[in-house]
């Protein structure tokens, strides 16, 4: 009956386009910045899944649990459940361990305002102030639309955080595409990785390399770095690849994207 109803659910050729694009995801970069408690459940003669993929998923995960259980079903509901539910249960009534940090997994954004200094010169001081109350409140504006928080104005720009990749994406395209009918020019750069949440700020790598790769996008261009890319699978969202690129003081070399969100 499940089989039958999931191949009534799409065509044949969606279904393999599904598991194509599945074939692509790589979480493995974030998964030692989940901090919930996880359990991992794998039905050892599963003849779809590698157990050792899932043992080593669970080895990535922070304090996560690894179960081998009897049977070969994909899915928890279907077979034995038993074992499945017992599991479950054990773990649902393990006290919670108290947290010793508040750093959260996050999708930073950073836009930077092409040529300011610029177009300051050529509007002059009121006209350009007022230019940029205008932007700042429809940045504020949208932000909140998107689910996200405006960390702070960095001048010619702003610092806001998302706890979606793809609404982080599609909130840049707005942003990008309100401040072309101000009349201003953007670029903009975003990265998911762990952050330390401060009362007015957010520290981490992450931040800093979200920051750099804004200031490497082209005018009106977003660019991410792979882990967006990876964690928007199945939004919609396109992506051009622009190469790995060194970032200012972070480590190694770096794919970047620039995001196509309306292609």
């Amino acid at each position: 009956m499940v089989g039958r109803a999931r191949r009534l659910r799409v065509t044949p050729e969606v279904s393999l386009g599904e598991i194509d694009f599945a074939a692509e995801i790589d979480v493995a970069p974030v998964l030692s910045t989940v901090k919930a408690p996880t359990l991992v459940l794998h039905r050892r003669d599963n003849p779809v899944w590698d157990i050792e993929a899932s043992r080593a998923a669970a080895a990535k995960i922070p304090g996560a649990r690894f179960v081998e259980l009897p049977g070969s079903e994909s899915d928890v509901f279907l077979g034995e459940t038993a074992p499945v539910l017992s599991e479950i249960e054990k773990f649902l009534r393990e006290p919670e361990s108290t947290a010793t940090h508040d750093r959260v997994l996050a999708t930073v954004l950073f836009t930077d305002i092409v040529s300011s200094t610029e177009q300051l010169a050529a509007r002059g001081d009121d006209a350009w102030g007022r230019a940029l109350d205008e932007h700042d409140r429809t940045m504020d504006r949208l932000v909140g639309d998107y689910r996200g928080r405006v960390v702070k104005s960095t001048g010619d720009g702003i610092l806001a955080t998302f706890d979606g990749p793809a609404r982080a994406v599609r909130c840049a395209a707005e942003i990008l595409h309100a401040a072309e009918e101000q009349g201003i020019r953007l670029r903009a750069g975003l990265h998911t990785g762990e952050i330390e949440i401060r009362p007015t700020d957010v520290l981490g790598i992450a931040v800093h390399t979200a920051n750099r790769i804004a200031s490497l996008a082209d005018p009106g261009e977003i660019l991410v770095s792979r882990p967006v890319v990876d964690l928007t699978a199945g939004s919609g969202i396109q992506f051009h690849a622009r190469g790995e690129l060194e970032l200012k003081g972070v480590p190694g070399t770096w794919a970047t994207f620039a995001a196509l969100p309306n292609a």
